[in-house]
């Protein structure tokens, strides 16, 4: 479908399976400029609610003329008849997009035309600036645009410093107080959602941290990670050796644990009953232990069994709320950290398995 701009200022249009240049056109369209665009009341009809009940009032004839007048004012002439021909054939031009994007939105918003109107909110949105953000915003509003608010909200955050130094700022503040009011809120929520990501990132770090000490805690304690680090280490008669074949999964927090451990192990401080901040830490963690391990009897940890059987029986340890949401906490990241090494160890074995495939293929070939 196309619509065409005769000398009169009148359109010609075509459709597929009709001429409409062989309909004589009962509408005129009455822009801002006094140009006069004649049209179909079909066509308006079918595309626009609005345009619907404007037709269908009572006619009236002005100056012998029996066409139904409809003003569009307040736009730019050259925005109705684009307007006036996306009803026709719903296709934009970038650069009918660029010109009279805010004008179309404008329309498609107050004749109810959804199709122009989603385009318009995507176009408009894609070419926002700062300079005329707070614009749109006003526009995006009125016309019931809440993506393309919210897009304008982002981008008066991201750069704040440049919108306040903008005349659409200076004239919001001047006359809007209650939209001002509304954005510097908006950065306000943006703001503190900001930090509240960042203290959960913080925290879920912290979480999977305390997974891996307890790990190691468990990898010490069993294993004996006495090798922690890349090198190897033979005995003095050389005829035994233990070779760590590569470093320990989690060097540095395996390593800080065993330098607590031997401090522990040798504190005077904590004999003589003085306090250690180092021992106090280790026996934290060696509680923390105790609360998540499900095989007490059988575990090697120093102290597990004690700190089980005084939880039981001391009523505090049990009622400590901010103690129990670590302790579930801690165990959750553990779970997570399990499931993900045992993926990644279940993706090394298939690409090993595939690898060992296609090389015994390659080999079959060659022979």
């Amino acid at each position: 479908m196309a619509i065409t701009a005769t000398e009169n200022d009148g359109v010609s249009l075509i459709t597929d399976k009709i001429s409409y240049d062989l309909v004589e056109t009962d509408v005129e369209i009455i822009t801002s400029g006094r140009r006069r665009i004649p049209a179909h009341s079909g066509v308006l009809a079918s595309a626009s609610p609005v345009l619907t009940n404007i037709i269908e009032k009572p006619r009236k004839s002005h100056g012998g003329s029996l066409k139904r007048v409809i003003k569009i004012l307040g736009v730019p002439c050259d925005a109705v008849s684009v307007f006036i021909r996306f009803l026709y054939s719903p296709s934009l031009t970038d650069k009918e997009m660029e010109n009279y994007g805010i004008h179309l939105l404008a329309l498609s918003h107050v004749y109810m035309v959804t199709h122009l109107k989603q385009k318009c909110t995507k176009g408009v949105g894609e070419r926002v600036t700062v300079e005329n953000v707070v614009d749109v915003l006003q526009l995006a509003r009125l016309c019931d645009a809440p993506g393309l608010c919210l897009k304008c909200m982002r981008l008066i955050h991201s750069k704040f410093k440049t919108v306040e130094q903008t005349e659409g700022w200076k004239f919001l503040q001047e006359h809007d107080p209650f939209l001002e009011l509304d954005i510097l809120q908006f950065i306000d929520d943006a703001e503190l959602r900001k930090k509240r990501r960042r203290r959960h990132r913080r925290e879920q770090n912290l979480y999977m941290q305390l997974s891996e000490a307890m790990e190691c805690i468990e990898h010490i304690c069993t294993e004996g990670c006495t090798l922690v680090g890349p090198s190897s280490n033979l005995d003095n008669n050389k005829s035994t050796s233990k070779v760590k074949t590569g470093p320990c999964s989690a060097f540095s927090t395996c390593y800080g644990l065993q330098l607590l451990i031997r401090h522990f192990a040798v504190c005077k401080k904590r004999v003589d009953g003085k306090g250690c901040l180092r021992c106090k830490r280790m026996i934290q963690l060696l509680r923390l232990h105790s609360s998540i391990c499900d095989q007490s009897e059988s575990c090697r940890v120093p102290l597990c069994r004690q700190f089980k059987k005084r939880g039981e029986n001391d009523k505090k340890m049990v009622e400590d709320t901010k103690w129990n949401v670590l302790v579930r906490r801690v165990a959750s990241a553990k779970a997570m950290s399990s499931l993900s090494q045992s993926k990644k160890k279940k993706s090394e074995v298939l690409f090993k398995e595939e690898a060992e495939d296609f090389i015994r293929i390659r080999k079959m070939k060659f022979f």
